[in-house]
């Protein structure tokens, strides 16, 4: 999603929302390594810290902040004509959906893409396609499926490049649980269950 499909490249602005969850955070290390500037958007301060650590140069808090108000004071508000390539964002990561979804759209500079890989929040969101086609946007999917990027992300792990940030480990008799802190928002990184 984010260099086959999505082409982040070095000095591209990335917005990152639900960073601090398991796609989250390696979208966060991936864009740093291509050289992007990294915001990632999260619940807590406490995830803004982490995420400060694996990469992100700037965080936004989405439970004190509307992220399409901080990306317009930071960065920004995109227009059409004039300096639009320096206003606003280059790419959002959008795996959630829902409400999310078209704010996502308003952020984006002239040409910009919007990334998804998910719909953790709702796969039927509301649409306003005037963004799209008024800021020449592009939507891109990925399935993830593909060998050669499973074998480069793997590599990436191997070589230390890329970290696998695993929160906790649970034995099976305990899934509830840790479906509970997934549900609750509880979690940075991956939960992994074992057998």
């Amino acid at each position: 999603m984010m260099f086959t499909n999505g082409r982040v490249t070095a000095g591209e602005k990335v917005l990152i929302l639900g960073a601090s969850g398991g796609v989250g955070v390696c979208c966060v290390q991936l864009a740093r390594l291509a050289g992007a500037t990294v915001i990632a958007a999260a619940g807590s301060a406490g995830k803004a810290t982490r995420l400060r650590a694996l990469g992100a140069d700037d965080t936004i808090n989405y439970i004190e902040e509307d992220f399409v108000q901080a990306i317009y004071e930071r960065y920004g508000k995109p227009v059409r004509r004039g300096v639009s390539r320096d206003r606003g964002v280059d790419v959002v990561v959008n795996y959630t959906g829902g409400d999310t979804w078209t704010r996502s759209l308003r952020v984006l500079r002239v040409g910009g893409r919007l990334l998804t890989c998910g719909a953790t929040a709702g796969y039927d969101p509301c649409e306003d396609i005037r963004f799209i086609w008024t800021f020449e946007l592009q939507i891109l999917g990925s399935n993830g499926w593909a060998r050669e990027d499973i074998a480069a992300l793997l590599d990436m792990v191997q070589t230390g490049q890329l970290k696998a940030v695993i929160d906790a480990t649970y034995p099976l008799e305990r899934a509830a649980e840790a479906l509970a802190r997934l549900e609750d928002r509880q979690v940075f990184g991956k939960l992994v269950i074992v057998p």
